[in-house]
């Protein structure tokens, strides 16, 4: 995501190292070699003059500080007009009312069904909303199935009406059985088409007059570049929605939509799908984002997921057993999965400032630690809970019960070693207050 946009910006700003100061003829050179990469990333062509008109009369309008060099100024000032133009801030959701009603809008195929699901999945876990999944697609062949499958895999409840054509009184009939049966939060998935057409239009704007929900999202694949900004643009026109979703933005995506939508529309990114897993759905946060674009990375986040895994009882168990020096394979088993669950390894990993780019052409397999697991689970459990045991005839056992060599079962039992000596002096003393402080949510 935005691999590209993010070496171009980072050329534009070489132009401005070496320099002693900003004047106008290197900014104006900077900002020529911005545009075009904004263009090139396919934002709309009039939002990329705007910004770097914007940029340039603010750049011109700063004096550069001796500690500050005309590119980290730049830099700065680009940063700054990248999250405004994203939103600045990030968007609330309206969730009032019980319950609280969610439309789904988009064009067929752009991951509606699916993210409508993701959605659920979201509020169920992180927010203890007790969602219910409407089924209004009554056109869609297996829309249905659809999503009755995804529904049973976040575990949520659906509510359709198979033998009906009638999307409207689907709609009105499923808020009625929220009610009665204490669900406080209803997402409505609409049909989609393949190209905005009136009939269309007048459906989902007919289902939002009779229902009146708190949001309704345009839902739209962020591939598709300037076409998703213009099919933005109608529907708004038509519906007036309340923000956008951005899905696949983990795809090889140049960012234009992203960056053009907010300015076009004037309806702020709400959320984002980040992957094809029912998890990969986050908040928009304009500022995170062009940290991201500017190959800054995106710490916060990052701390935000990791959050999302801990439980403070069972963090405290393990740190009473790494400073006992009795961190063993089943911790060790524990924590793999708990990464796992934060997502793609490749995005996390991006996530951490100077990281992105180095792994730009690197392929991260989120399979990465399947050998690990496959000799870990190859070891009798108290083989696991005393790693000292593990003489040469139970290491080529487990070499062979995992389908490995002895000499990964040797390295995953050196680098197990090493882990542990540097968590025992991570946890102790000041270092270790340091590194472990008490999270709280």
């Amino acid at each position: 995501m935005f691999d590209n946009l993010s070496e171009r910006l980072e050329r534009s700003f070489k132009i401005l190292k070496g320099e002693g100061k900003i004047t106008e003829i290197n900014v104006a050179e900077t900002l020529k070699d911005v545009r075009k990469a904004l263009l090139d990333a396919d934002v709309n062509y009039k939002v990329a003059k705007q910004f770097t008109d914007t940029v340039k009369e603010k750049a011109m309008g700063q004096n550069v500080l001796t500690a500050v060099k005309p590119s980290q100024l730049m830099v700065k000032i680009v940063h700054d007009e990248l999250a405004t133009l994203m939103g600045g801030e990030t968007a609330e959701v309206d969730l009032s009312g019980r319950p609280a009603v969610i439309l789904m809008s988009g064009l067929q195929g752009s991951g509606k069904t699916t993210f409508s699901g993701k959605l659920a999945r979201m509020f169920k876990t992180k927010k203890n909303r007790r969602p219910l999944l409407v089924a209004c697609d009554v056109y869609r062949p297996a829309a249905i199935e659809q999503l009755r499958v995804l529904a049973e895999q976040v575990d949520v409840p659906m509510y359709s009406e198979p033998d009906s054509k009638d999307p409207v009184q689907i709609a009105q009939h499923a808020i009625q059985e929220a009610k009665a049966k204490g669900y406080d939060l209803v997402i409505v998935d609409t049909a989609g088409r393949l190209a905005v057409d009136e009939e269309m239009m007048n459906e989902i704007a007919a289902i939002k007059q009779a229902i009146q929900p708190n949001e309704t999202l345009f839902v739209v694949d962020a591939m598709t570049g300037q076409d998703a900004v213009n099919t933005a643009k109608e529907f708004n026109e038509r519906l007036d929605f309340d923000g956008v979703v951005l899905t696949k933005l983990d795809g090889d995506t140049r960012g234009g939509a992203a960056l053009s939508i907010r300015t076009v529309v004037n309806k702020p990114i709400k959320f984002v799908g980040t992957g094809e897993k029912l998890d990969a759905v986050d908040l928009f946060h304009p500022a995170r984002m062009a940290d991201r674009i500017l190959g800054m990375g995106d710490i916060v986040s990052l701390v935000e997921r990791a959050q999302e895994q801990y439980v403070e009882e069972e963090a405290k168990r393990m740190q009473k057993k790494i400073q006992k020096n009795q961190f063993d394979f089943n911790d060790f088993m524990s924590q793999i999965q708990q990464i796992k669950k934060m997502g793609n390894l490749k995005e996390l990993a991006s996530m951490i400032p100077g990281v992105g780019k180095a792994l730009k052409n690197i392929d991260i397999d989120d399979d990465a630690f399947k050998g690990i697991e496959a000799i870990i689970n190859s070891m009798t459990p108290k083989e696991r809970t005393h790693p000292e045991i593990l003489n040469g005839s139970r290491r080529l056992r487990i070499a062979k019960g995992s389908g490995t060599n002895i000499q990964e079962v040797n390295r995953l039992l050196k680098q197990f070693d090493e882990t542990r000596k540097a968590m025992k002096l991570m946890t102790g003393g000041k270092m270790g207050r340091m590194m472990m402080p008490k999270l709280r949510r």
